[in-house]
């Protein structure tokens, strides 16, 4: 039986925020560890991003087989809108400047659609 377009996005979603928090804890040990400034850890976490839109791209790609660049774009643009409604959430509005913001969910948008086109 054929899985659902949704339910392959929720479960590579899933996953990629599963690699996000395991590249997170790394960062963290990093920062404890080596005392990194805020503009490297600013760096890191943005590639934390790119890491694993990219790689949830590809697992998209593969899954779906078809208008893969799409699938992956759709899960790199999913990924930020999470990631911005968690923030939301958490901070009660939204931290950042619009260019930041934008910039994130372009990061996002692109690794997404990368990994899908590699896949």
């Amino acid at each position: 039986m054929e899985k659902s377009k949704l339910q392959v996005t929720m479960k590579n979603l899933l996953i990629s925020y599963i690699l996000t928090g395991i590249l997170l804890v790394i960062l963290a040990f990093a920062l404890y560890k080596f005392r990194l400034k805020e503009g490297q850890i600013k760096f890191c976490v943005n590639a934390v991003y790119i890491i694993s839109c990219f790689f949830g791209g590809v697992i998209m790609g593969k899954n779906i087989r078809q208008r893969r660049f799409f699938w992956g774009l759709v899960l790199g643009l999913v990924y930020f809108l999470v990631l911005l409604g968690v923030s939301f959430l958490m901070n009660k509005g939204l931290n950042g400047t619009t260019n930041q913001i934008f910039t994130t969910m372009a990061m996002c948008a692109a690794s997404g659609t990368v990994g899908g086109m590699i896949s």
